[in-house]
């Protein structure tokens, strides 16, 4: 029991350097694809110090998580796998229109929060109450709570991320880390599985709770190295290498993403290369704000007129629930592939890419639009009225004078035709005539 104990506390150990090593190895592909050198090696050598000798390697971790990834084995209704949720097609985001994805042991159940895109997942920093930011002329600016991984940022790891879904009721619903293990040894990849990750003279499969491990740093390792999930090749990505020209509508609608004064989208999804690596911008700044999104009636948690879906202060996440200033506060997703979307926001409760960027412009100018009553009131109806303070108000929420939106409806087409060069697999003709401004 000791010894087993023991080896547990040195896997979590190597997990944990993994994660770090294997943003390391996705960062060096991106610094090369910045940079146009040669593409790194496949993977084959060793990129860590490794566990048993010589394995297990980046290279056989990924394949491992790559199969585990697509199969659906590892769900209770046996129908269900990651990319089932998180397709490769659709940049590993939904598949489809639903708000939320079905899951549970008979593929019939729905939670309440919309499936988040995986690709650019690899960038996050730890989750804290207060990021401190470097300003050079304004000196260190609190930018409140920032990091984290999912909608709430209860989870810093992929690996932690990764047995969320396992062991979710709503989703590949397996009772505890012993049912994903047997699982998992009716694969084809079973026997490889055990000879990369069985310590020496032992099988990895006695110790179901280091299996498990390995299970979500296979998921974490695939989805860190794999180019498939950072590849900057959408028309953004061109145009910044100057391979590409935007149109018109396009380039107006870069400005006005990046203007302070109408869109201010760049406030909460940085647009610009950072200074410290040159890599392309992920289009997020990973912090936390209280949009007021309309409630969605197709959710069947939404039944109870008494529950609401905080994100920060709970209900899944429950450490910051003593916080009130946090309710209603979600994370800031990324905009890369924000085209491929059906359902936008924490709720899926926006069913356009226009009305996503339109509510941003009229929430507070036109709020029967979005927030209708059969009392003819208004008011924000997926928040409790004492968090309604936590609410953003700044631009473009924030009407002109005279109570006119920021954007007005060309203005709101100008944006959504810049989003769509955030779409990955652009093919940029040979030559092209860079237009729009600088970078």
């Amino acid at each position: 029991m000791r010894d087993s104990l023991r080896a547990r506390r040195a896997l979590n150990r190597f997990a944990i350097g993994l994660a770090a090593v294997a943003s390391l190895v996705a960062g060096a592909r991106l610094a090369q694809a910045c940079s146009g050198a040669a593409p790194e090696p496949t993977g084959t050598e060793t990129h860590f110090p490794l566990m048993y000798g010589d394995r297990p390697t980046v290279a056989q971790l990924s394949d491992l998580g790559r199969r585990i990834f697509m199969d659906p084995a590892y769900s209770a209704s046996g129908k269900q796998s990651c990319a089932t949720c998180h397709d490769p097609t659709k940049a590993f985001g939904p598949p489809n229109a639903r708000a939320v994805q079905l899951g549970g042991p008979n593929m019939d159940r729905l939670g309440f929060r919309n499936t988040p895109s995986l690709r650019y997942a690899h960038a996050p920093i730890a989750f804290t109450q207060h990021f401190m930011e470097s300003e050079v002329t304004l000196g260190t600016d609190d930018q409140g709570p920032t990091g984290g991984r999912t909608w709430d940022g209860r989870v810093d790891t992929a690996h932690d991320q990764a047995l969320m879904p396992l062991m979710d009721a709503n989703e590949m619903a397996n009772a505890d880390g012993a049912a994903v293990v047997k699982r998992l040894r009716t694969t084809s990849y079973a026997d490889e599985f055990r000879s990369v990750l069985s310590a020496p003279g032992e099988n990895v499969f006695d110790d179901p709770d280091s299996t498990l491990v390995w299970v979500t740093v296979a998921l974490e390792t695939y989805e860190q190295t794999s180019p498939d999930f950072h590849p900057f090749d959408s028309k953004f990505d061109a145009w910044l290498d100057d391979k590409a020209a935007l149109s018109p509508a396009e380039a107006r609608g870069m400005a006005l993403f990046n203007d302070m004064k109408k869109g201010n989208c760049a406030s909460c999804h940085p647009s610009t290369r950072k200074a410290s690596t040159n890599r392309p911008p992920i289009f997020t700044d990973f912090g936390f704000v209280a949009l007021a999104v309309p409630r969605n009636a197709e959710l069947p948690a939404n039944r109870d007129p008494t529950f609401f879906d905080l994100g920060l202060c709970g209900p899944l996440r429950t450490d910051l629930a003593t916080h009130p200033e946090y309710c209603g506060l979600f994370r800031t997703p990324s905009l890369r592939n924000v085209a491929l979307r059906k359902r936008f926001f924490h709720n899926g409760a926006i069913r356009s890419l226009r009305d996503a960027v339109a509510f941003y412009a009229t929430r507070d100018t036109d709020p029967k639009r979005w927030y209708a009553r059969r009392d003819g009131k208004s008011g924000y109806d997926d928040l409790p009225a004492r968090y309604w303070p936590n609410v953003s108000h700044e631009v473009p929420f924030a009407p002109l004078p005279g109570g006119r939106p920021r954007l007005d409806d060309r203005e709101i087409d100008d944006i959504v035709a810049f989003l769509r060069t955030l779409t990955d697999g652009y093919k940029p003709l040979a030559t092209s005539t860079r237009t729009a401004s600088s970078r």
